[in-house]
């Protein structure tokens, strides 16, 4: 048995690869007009313990135009050992999320509506911040999973 990901939900690199924590990430930010949901999964192995925090941002543009920060918290899932389950255990609703201070590989995902967003005033466009982990062996990668507004209309994201 094998799974797939649904028809209409559009796969985007939020980081192309695996990059290092040191110093920072800021991903790709991308438009969420016409999007009605977006799961963003979040990939870290930490090779050296760090309590990185992982935040959703919202922008005037996918340039990253007057960049600030969420203010609805969001739905978060976390497994903070791969290695030992495969489960992701539901964490509290939050504006960011910090994984444990410990050497594992870990998988976390957000569930953002862009409804949260300051709409009135332009911001429509999503990206996160990773905390600098000051650890050249530490990687993120980054994929968001973008649910159309209305099926068959293509969603552009940048």
């Amino acid at each position: 048995m094998y799974s797939m990901i649904p028809e209409n939900i559009v796969p985007v690199s939020l980081t192309l690869g695996p990059v290092t924590t040191n110093g920072g990430v800021t991903t790709d930010y991308i438009s969420l007009k016409n999007v009605h949901r977006v799961v963003a999964v979040f990939h870290l192995k930490q090779a050296a313990g760090h309590a990185t925090g992982i935040d959703p941002v919202q922008a005037q543009a996918v340039a990253g135009t007057n960049v600030k920060a969420i203010t609805n918290t969001v739905p978060i899932w976390a497994n903070e050992d791969v290695a030992a389950t495969s489960v992701m255990v539901r964490q509290t609703d939050a504006i960011t999320y910090n994984v444990t201070n410990d050497v594992k590989s870990k998988i976390v995902t957000m569930d953002i509506d862009p409804a949260g967003f300051d709409v009135a005033g332009g911001f429509d466009c999503l990206a996160f911040t990773i905390d600098d982990s000051s650890q050249a062996n530490n990687f993120v990668s980054a994929v968001a999973y973008i649910v159309p507004r209305y099926p068959g209309v293509n969603v552009i994201v940048d």
